[in-house]
């Protein structure tokens, strides 16, 4: 039994390592194929969806992950898989790609589960960053929004950037970017912070 876990434990960091490595090296090729902007302001912005919630964007190469409500004809999100999450592959003429199951499971999936005590609401975190926790819901003109903790309180989500450190044999991060806006006011928020 023992052994068995060992090597249970063995396979998947072997699995995490090589999904690390696969993306590195992806990054790597593309931005020696695609110039990579300087900036932020000079990365492509997705065409809005009406399902939108969010999208993130890396520092290593300019395709995009998309985060869509899953909401039903009858104006309910569902249950079974509330976000849908996606690449906009933008090194590869702006095509649509759903992601790996190592992508899903590993790096930019999530968690969700129903919250409880609100109708129609799902709470959940990133598989990759579990610090922050977000709300996906309806608001109250039916539009989906993903609420998540910015500058402390909890705002609708618009868009991230995460600027990543490929200098290394294994890629980390440097900053994180958080754009959205006032739940209340509509008054656009922004956080950077360190992970």
């Amino acid at each position: 039994m023992q052994l068995l876990k060992v090597t249970q434990t063995a396979i998947f960091t072997f699995v995490v390592s090589l999904s690390l490595f696969v993306n590195h090296s992806e990054s790597f090729a593309q931005k020696n194929k695609h110039n990579t902007p300087a900036s932020v302001e000079q990365f492509p912005i997705p065409a809005d969806g009406p399902n939108r919630l969010f999208y993130i964007q890396r520092s290593s190469n300019i395709n995009t992950i998309l985060y869509d409500a899953n909401v039903l004809p009858n104006n309910k999100l569902d249950h079974k898989n509330p976000v849908h999450t996606y690449w906009i592959r933008y090194t590869e003429g702006g095509k649509k790609q759903e992601l790996s199951n190592i992508q899903r499971t590993l790096a930019y999936g999530l968690h969700t589960s129903a919250l409880e005590g609100e109708a129609n609401a799902y709470e959940g975190h990133f598989l990759a960053y579990r610090k922050r926790r977000f709300i996906v819901k309806l608001d109250s003109h039916g539009e989906p929004i993903a609420l998540f903790p910015i500058n402390g309180k909890m705002q609708v989500l618009k868009k991230v950037f995460v600027s990543v450190d490929e200098s290394g044999l294994m890629p980390s991060v440097n900053y994180i970017e958080l754009w959205g806006k006032d739940a209340a006011t509509g008054k656009e928020v922004y956080e950077k912070f360190k992970p």
